[in-house]
Parts: structure tokens; sequence; C-alpha cells
């Protein structure tokens, strides 16, 4: 049962502060506990931590774009808690459910009536060449990249214990199928299907031209270790703010294990939102 509805939304966006105003009063009258991020706190609300809020609601609706819902989807730890991903206006493939659809599709949840679609995530670990250790968990991509003024950068690339190649390239984008549609894709990697196991390594503008996007198995275990001297090097998880890389540094991912539930409207597939968003068959 939903007893406890979470809300993030984006900064300074003004249509998401009229979304919050509303939704507030709205559930309070349906006898929900709210809690807001904070930054947004509002009259009849709670103000928390997005990782409060991850623990404690018993459903997110974040309000925005894909960003706002990739912020707080890697801290839900419970599969059973769904995630509303409400677009405000961009591109978004994660966040499927328009303005006009919202209380609507959001009456229907708090009456038990909706579907979710479970989306791998990925555990990430950067392992420093000291054996300094950090961890991040990943629904989009996880991107190495070289700084605007650096060289091109070699990766050595292993899936499993099997040797891939060492791709020399502006970077590498290791992607879950919801990610495919993100950096990947402009990277030209391929479009996957979002509830397959499966993961995508896609080079960055690659020195050889047969380096080609590669898909493997969601049990696979990936390990690309930075072997450049002297060059600026980041690592970003889901277009959050980078860390720095330096020679010998390596990035594990594998599946994390636990998937996270996203609310997905039965009247949409997935293909009329790809028809939508790329515009296919449009002259």
């Amino acid at each position: 049962m939903i007893r406890t509805v979470g809300l993030v939304a984006k900064y300074h966006e003004p249509k998401a502060a009229q979304m919050v105003r509303w939704l507030i009063p709205w559930l309070k009258k349906r006898g929900k506990k709210v809690c807001v991020e904070n930054g947004l706190v509002h009259r009849g609300a709670r103000s928390c931590s997005k990782k409060e809020m991850a623990a404690e609601a018993d459903l997110i609706i974040s309000l925005g774009g894909d960003g706002t819902l990739l912020n707080i989807a890697p801290l839900v730890i419970r599969p059973e808690v769904p995630i509303l991903g409400v677009n405000l206006g961009g591109l978004g493939f994660i966040t499927e459910v328009a303005v006009g659809e919202l209380e609507a599709v959001l009456s229907k949840t708090l009456d038990g009536d909706y579907e979710v679609e479970p989306r791998m995530t990925l555990q990430v670990r950067v392992i420093s060449k000291q054996g300094r250790t950090r961890k991040f968990r990943i629904l989009n991509d996880a991107v190495i990249a070289k700084g605007a003024r650096s060289r091109i950068i070699d990766l050595e690339t292993h899936v499993g214990d099997d040797y891939l190649c060492t791709y020399r390239a502006d970077g590498l984008i290791i992607s879950t199928p919801t990610g495919s549609t993100a950096y990947s894709l402009a990277a030209a990697g391929p479009i996957l299907e979002p509830t397959l196991g499966a993961i995508v390594l896609s080079p960055i503008c690659p020195h050889t031209l047969t380096n080609r996007p590669i898909v493997v198995p969601s049990n696979a275990v990936i390990r690309v270790t930075l072997r450049s001297f002297g060059d600026t090097v980041f690592f970003s998880p889901d277009g959050q703010q980078g860390i720095r890389l330096h020679n010998g540094d390596q990035v594990e991912a594998r599946d994390y294990g636990m998937p996270v539930s996203l609310i997905k409207l039965p009247s949409r597939s997935y293909y009329e939102i790809l028809r939508e968003k790329l515009k296919w068959g449009e002259r």
C-alpha cells in the first residue's frame, strides 16, 4: 500500500514548482504523507534528502526530465518501490508520462492499478592504482572520457577474463539497455529494448574505425584500465560530476543484481515512444 509519496523535481523549473504546489494538497487530500527533497519546501510536506526519501517513500514521483529521475533512481534499493517519471517537456525516454496525463495515471497508481517495468542497473567500481575503491550504482551509463585538451587515450578492456581490445579513442561508454538511447546512441551505439539483460560498450570517436559498439551479456564483468600518462581523463556516472582518473586506474562494471521499477503506461509501448522521440517515419 502506498502511504508515503516522495517528490523530486528539476530545480529552478517554474513548471516543476507549479506541479509540486498542486500535488502536495492533492496527495494530502487522499490521505498520503508527502516528502519533498531539500530545496523544495512547501507547507504540508516534510523536507528530506534524496537518500531519506529513497528509504522511506512507497512511491516516488520525478518531475522534470531523464536527468531528474537519474538523480534519485540509483538510491532506491527496494525494487517494490515504483518511480513515476513525469516529463516536463524535454526529450526524455525514461520519463514517459506527460503533464496532462499525470492526474489520471496517479489516481490509478494510488489505487494499486499500475504496471512496472524493471530496469537493469550496473554496479560500477572505480579502483585506483593504489587500491582505493569508489562504488556507484548506474541506471543509464558510466562514461570514461578525456578532457577537452587531452590527446586520444588508451583504454585496455576485458570482458570477464577475456581481453577484448585496447581502445584508442576519446573515451568509452558502458551502458545499460535503458541508457542505450542516451550518450551511447549519440556515439552510434545500438538501441536495446530496455528490459533486456545486456551491457553495451560504445567507444567515443575511436581512432580505429573498425572499433564498433558491442553488446555483451548482463552476467559479464567489464574491466577497463586507463593506459595513458599525463592526460586529463574523467569517469562520469549517469551524467553526474566526474572524478579524475590516472594511469593504471580501473573501472569495473557488472549487473547490480537489483533493478529499478519504473511505472509504465499500458496504453503506450516502447516502440511508440521511439517513433515519437526519434521522429521515425517523418519526412
